[in-house]
């Protein structure tokens, strides 16, 4: 059912589930927020029973939230982090809806080791702000050849405007103080949530190959909103606009 690694059914995949999107969470405080709405588009655009592609799926955040409002769609997660992977193959081995996938975005021939040559939906958050501008470009125009005509593509991410630098400091100011009394109340960061996975007797060898595969964080690029907009058109995309947005991300939309 997959190309993730896992060598036993022993962990309890529900907990590290609620672990990570509790970790998420300390960084966006808006998340099911966000998921609302994409799902909200894809229901408005492809309808109830779509086909859909997780990318960069992790441990099937968006495939859990799809599945659970619409039990006739399918999906395909594609991600390359072998113990986000783990997780999402212990959580949906018995779920023939879901497919999962090891493969590396940044590969021009990842698409071929998908189960189906089109997708309804392309859905990703939090995601692709790991990749740089050129191969972030060179994805879209692999996506545009993906979605059928009509699919729609959902990407919720850090989108920085660099025109308003006041703005972006003041907010960032804002939203760190309140993720540091998080913290003091007992929240885990990226690094506490990772350094618990290594110590996992399930997750401590495909955690090991992660960190070989990244080092801590990939250092992507954030490019604003009319930077996406821009090259989602040239890639092959007829419509592009945000359809959500927080003080420090945007959701936007693209139909092929």
């Amino acid at each position: 059912m997959t190309d993730a690694d896992t060598t036993t059914a022993t962990a309890d995949w529900h907990a590290w589930q609620e672990s990570w999107d509790r970790q998420q969470e300390w960084y966006l405080p808006d998340r099911e927020e966000r998921f609302r709405i994409t799902l909200d588009m894809v229901e408005a655009l492809v309808g109830t029973a779509p086909r859909v592609l997780d990318l960069a799926c992790g441990t099937g955040s968006i495939t859990a939230r799809l599945l659970r409002r619409f039990p006739d769609a399918t999906s395909t997660g594609v991600d390359l982090d072998p113990a986000l992977l783990a997780i999402a193959e212990g959580t949906f081995a018995a779920d023939d809806r879901v497919t999962l996938v090891t493969a590396d975005l940044t590969d021009p021939h990842w698409p071929a080791k998908l189960p189906y040559d089109s997708y309804d939906a392309v859905l990703t958050a939090t995601a692709l702000h790991w990749l740089h501008r050129e191969p972030l470009a060179a994805l879209y125009g692999r996506l545009a050849e993906l979605l059928r005509d009509g699919g729609v593509f959902l990407n919720a991410d850090h989108m920085i405007d660099e025109t308003t630098p006041r703005i972006n400091a003041a907010e960032r100011a804002q939203r760190h103080a309140r993720m540091e009394q998080a913290k003091r109340d007992g929240a885990l960061d990226w690094t506490e949530w990772w350094q618990l996975a290594a110590q996992d007797p399930v997750l401590a060898e495909p955690t090991a190959r992660r960190f070989a595969i990244y080092g801590e964080h990939a250092e992507g690029d954030t490019p604003s909103v009319a930077w996406h907009t821009r090259v989602l058109r040239e890639k092959g995309f007829g419509e592009v606009r945000p359809v959500w947005c927080s003080p420090s991300d945007t959701l936007l939309l693209a139909l092929k």
